[in-house]
């Protein structure tokens, strides 16, 4: 009978691992269906290619991607998947919260051959199937093999990982919730719909969002769409129901009542102010 015993040194920790949490596992084959628009989030993401061929799209460049390749993705960074049949790219993206990578200006690193190699092949078949799995220590299971797929990549790429102190971090998030409000005021937002967003406990989001701005996030957004309507109401001939509609309020009277909270006035009154007023020379 022949016995090996190996010895292991002392765990030391590896930079970057420790702050480190998986929000969300998705498997995916791409399709026509799929909106190729350009989109950020607050975490770090990382996309494993396990077959066909495509392409990232970022801030500046086109990344080709095919089988095996791992190319991870900074937060903040706007980005999209590209694809086409008959060939469609087939994939796994980890969505890493408290995590950046040393990338170049583009905010991504392309490892080639990562998604092939069998270690990293055999954990993320046990993360999906943990992910899927439903049961109640999943989370603990995923975030343990989340550990090795990035100690794995450092064995490839040094230095490649960094911690987000937890200040930039809600920074972070609360400037990507601001943006969304910016572009998407006009729908029926709510304040868990942008705490999903941002993936963050909705109680947590308003907090750090007072913190940051001052305001809660729906406030900001009432305050955002109160910005707008002052535009229609001098502008143009809407009804003040037509505006309110347009904006998301859910009436006419909760417009009127957030819009003399905010101006002082009712939106009548604002609306017939503004028309008194002389129209400004042109030089």
């Amino acid at each position: 009978m022949s016995t090996q015993q190996y010895i292991l040194p002392q765990e030391e920790p590896v930079p970057g691992l420790d702050g480190a949490q998986l929000l969300y596992v998705t498997r995916a084959q791409y399709s026509t269906e799929w909106d190729s628009e350009p989109h950020i989030h607050a975490c770090a993401e990382l996309f494993f290619v396990l077959g066909g061929v495509g392409s990232l799209q970022l801030q500046q460049d086109t990344v080709p991607l095919t089988a095996g390749d791992l190319i991870t993705v900074n937060p903040g960074v706007p980005h999209t998947e590209r694809s086409q049949e008959p060939d469609p790219l087939q994939y796994v993206v980890l969505g890493v919260d408290g995590l950046e990578l040393h990338a170049g200006p583009g905010g991504y690193i392309l490892l080639h051959g990562f998604a092939q190699q069998r270690q990293t092949a055999v954990c993320l078949d046990l993360l999906t199937q943990e992910a899927a799995s439903g049961r109640a220590d999943r989370a603990a299971v995923c975030q343990s093999l989340l550990r090795i797929l990035l100690i794995l990549m450092t064995r490839q790429h040094q230095s490649v990982l960094f911690p987000v102190p937890a200040e930039q971090k809600s920074s972070r998030e609360c400037a990507l919730v601001r943006r969304y409000i910016d572009n998407h005021f006009k729908e029926s937002l709510t304040l868990e719909q942008l705490a999903a967003v941002a993936h963050l406990n909705k109680f947590y989001l308003s907090h750090a969002f007072q913190k940051e701005y001052g305001v809660s996030p729906i406030r900001y957004l009432t305050r955002r769409r109160i910005q707008e309507s002052r535009f229609l109401l001098a502008e143009t001939d809407h009804s003040l129901s037509h505006i309110a509609q347009v904006l998301g309020f859910s009436s006419l009277s909760y417009f009127s009542q957030c819009f003399r909270r905010v101006e002082g006035v009712s939106p009548k009154e604002y609306r017939q102010r503004e028309r008194r007023k002389p129209p400004k020379e042109v030089k």
